[in-house]
């Protein structure tokens, strides 16, 4: 089994530069969308019947259209922090993209949040059909604890059992599933900063929290370094939705690939619609500066995480 090797320590005068971080980020959406390439063949996997031809495509448009891989990228490097087997957490990562593909299908429905673009590419349900996209993401839900489950991912019984309870507790009612229903409810009265706040930790948060973990998980990391990367997780998590909201504010649809103002044009409050832009960018360097401080204790074997945490804050789309 191939071991994972996060780089060795730099002085702090040579830190990663944005070349490696770039080059290293493609390296694992490469992989990634290679392996889900292969896993969303037409090819038969044991006690399946068939594989409907037009679902398998429509599972194939929500899943191989491109996206940052960002979720797989935390827990790829997570593991690699604690030299764990490379290949496990590949495919770990790859059924954490299943959830989170899932997720944007169904988001994207007329009765959620009712989108026609993802990613630069019409959404499922408009290039298929409503129906097609429901099943399409229940297909892709379901698969992801297949590929948690099936004898390729080489871990051990008992820690396949705390990633698939794990990323249970992360996907559904008190996971992403219920924070979806509270944006919901959101259009219909306005919360308070701590219903938004836990809002975001459930709907955007809890999948970035569990790729943080699930990393540490499959290297058989501590307890104590799995609490550490639990709280990394729900920095960038928390990160990643102050970002997205901005760029919801700030940016236009051409750049983000998807629709922009959407908040706005529902009546929803966000953290920076309520504080303002530079309250954001504040709180984000804020969050940033403790990300790294999470991570001090691993020097420079971090070094790719600290980066990502970094980028989440600071992207454009």
């Amino acid at each position: 089994m191939a071991r994972l090797q996060a780089p060795l320590s730099r002085a702090k005068e040579q830190p990663m530069q944005n070349r490696d971080f770039v080059e290293r980020l493609e390296t694992h959406a490469d992989a990634v969308q290679a392996l889900l390439g292969a896993l969303l063949s037409d090819e038969l996997l044991p006690d399946e019947t068939a594989r409907p031809a037009n679902l398998l495509t429509a599972m194939r448009h929500g899943v191989l259209n491109g996206g940052k891989r960002m979720r797989p990228a935390l827990v790829i490097e997570s593991a690699a922090l604690f030299g764990g087997d490379a290949d496990a957490a590949l495919r770990v990562a790859a059924a954490l993209e299943c959830v989170h593909c899932y997720s944007l299908i169904h988001d994207d429905l007329p009765a959620m949040d009712d989108d026609d673009m993802r990613r630069g590419q019409p959404t499922v349900h408009k290039k298929f059909d409503e129906a097609t996209a429901i099943l399409a993401g229940d297909s892709l839900l379901t698969y992801a604890f297949d590929i948690l489950a099936a004898p390729e991912t080489r871990l051990p019984d008992a820690t396949k059992l705390a990633l698939t309870l794990s990323l249970a507790r992360a996907s559904g009612i008190g996971g992403m599933a219920g924070g979806q229903a509270l944006d919901l409810e959101a259009e219909k009265r306005e919360l308070g900063e701590d219903e938004i706040t836990r809002l975001q930790a459930m709907k955007t948060g809890a999948l970035i929290r569990f790729a943080c973990e699930a990393g540490a998980v499959a290297a058989g990391a501590t307890e104590e370094d799995r609490r550490r990367m639990i709280r990394f997780g729900e920095i960038v998590g928390l990160a990643f939705q102050l970002r997205d909201d901005l760029l919801d504010l700030t940016a236009d649809s051409a750049t983000l690939g998807k629709a922009a103002g959407k908040d706005a044009a529902r009546g929803k409050k966000t953290l920076p619609s309520i504080h303002g832009i530079q309250w954001t960018q504040h709180k984000l360097a804020g969050l940033i500066e403790e990300a790294n401080a999470l991570l001090s204790p691993y020097g420079g074997k971090a070094d790719m995480l600290t980066a990502l945490a970094n980028h989440v804050a600071t992207r454009n789309k």
